[in-house]
This record gives structure tokens, sequence and C-alpha cells, in this order.
């Protein structure tokens, strides 16, 4: 056995904090060659592991809904009960607070106090009108007789859209957090971090109504002989 062999540091990447041996590699810079990746790396894999988890959960109750579609037990039909014109107006609201969330992506970027304060408050304006939509939505089948326990296809249908607005809340509520962090700290990088992920949440809440919108509105408000 050579000599050099016998002099190699035992512990070449220091972790277990062992002096370096004189002509042992410098440490890893956590680019592609080993040790800690940047911050904002790993906050935002965390967070999308997290939303991943919701979208299993949201899949989880679109083929509940799909298996109780026609468990109406006598009550009313989807295509008795769908308002297109209520849920295209939240269609319309969501959709643009997702774009005026991408403004205030922008404004940050800039480090623009007046833009991103701007962008965030339209964003959190059309985020609430959305859920005052859903609750006229909701209290009006209720009072038609349709609530939650008429039917496994009403408890489906409150479960899948219900939760998507019980996360829209969650937003809204983060949203203002960020207003205040951004107007009280400025663009700090930690605050910074926490805004790509309040921004990577709401864009995700955005894809999940579109497939709400299709799958549940859309294909409910079908005659019903053009069903499966």
């Amino acid at each position: 056995m050579s000599t050099d062999v016998l002099r190699a540091p035992l512990d070449p990447y220091h972790l277990g904090h062992r002096p370096a041996a004189p002509d042992a590699p410098a440490p890893p810079t956590g680019h592609g060659s080993g040790g800690p990746a940047p911050k904002r790396i790993v906050v935002g894999y965390g967070f999308w592991i997290f939303l991943l988890s919701d979208v299993i959960m949201f899949a989880s109750f679109f083929a509940a809904y799909a298996v109780l579609f026609k468990a109406t037990a006598g009550g009313p039909t989807a295509h008795q009960l769908y308002d297109l014109r209520n849920t295209a107006i939240q269609t319309g609201c969501l959709l643009a607070s997702t774009f005026t969330c991408g403004l205030a992506s922008i404004a940050v970027g800039q480090r623009s106090q007046k833009w991103t304060q701007i962008a965030l408050l339209v964003t959190g304006l059309l985020g609430t009108a959305f859920l005052a939509f859903e609750a006229h939505e909701f209290a009006s089948l209720v009072a038609r007789g349709a609530g939650p326990t008429r039917s496994a296809y009403l408890s489906s249908f409150f479960t899948l859209v219900g939760c998507h607005g019980v996360h829209v809340t969650a937003g809204v509520l983060w949203l203002g957090t960020m207003m205040a962090q951004f107007y009280a700290k400025g663009f700090r990088q930690d605050i910074r971090y926490r805004f790509l992920c309040f921004s990577l949440f709401w864009h995700a809440l955005d894809i999940v109504w579109v497939a709400i919108f299709n799958l549940v509105y859309l294909v409910g408000s079908l005659p019903p002989e053009l069903l499966p």
C-alpha cells in the first residue's frame, strides 16, 4: 500500500471537525459539488413538497366527487344547482389576482415599495371578492335545501370547493402579513423568501380552481343526457 493512501485525510470534508491536512481539498461550495444548497433552493424545495401534498389531498377530493356525482339521493342535481354566471365572475377574479400577484413579484424584484403594496392590495381585494361570491353561492344552496347533508353528491361538492375556499382565505391572510412585513422591514432576503413561498401557494390555488371550474361546474352543468 502506498504511503500516499496512508497519509490521506480520514475526514476530507471536516464532517467530524477534525483539522484538515495541509494538502486536503478545498471544502465544497454548495453549488453542485456537495455541501448545503443555498437557502432559496432549500426553502423553495421544501415548499414544493408541501404543495405536492396539497395536490394529493385535492386529487382525493376530486376522485370522491367523481364517484359520488350521481349519488343525489333523490335531491337536486348539479345541472339544477350551478350558476355559471356567478362562477365565471369568481374565476375571473381569481385569474386576475394571479396576474396582479405576478406584478407584485416584479415589483419586489425592483425593490419598489409603492408598486409592491399596490399589487398586493389589488391581489387581496380580488381574492376577497372571490370568497364573497363563493359564500353567496353556498348560502344560496343551503337556502334552497341543497346543503352538504342533503346527499353524498352535495357532501363531496361542499368538501372540494369549500376546502379550496379555506386555502384562499389562508392565502388572503398570509398576503396581509406580507404587506405588513414589506412595509415595516423592507425587502430583506428572508422576507423575499417568504414572498416566494406565498406566490407559489397563490398560483397553485389558481391551478386547482381551473380544474374545479372545468371538472365540477362546466361538466356538471351539461344536460344529463350528455353525461356518461
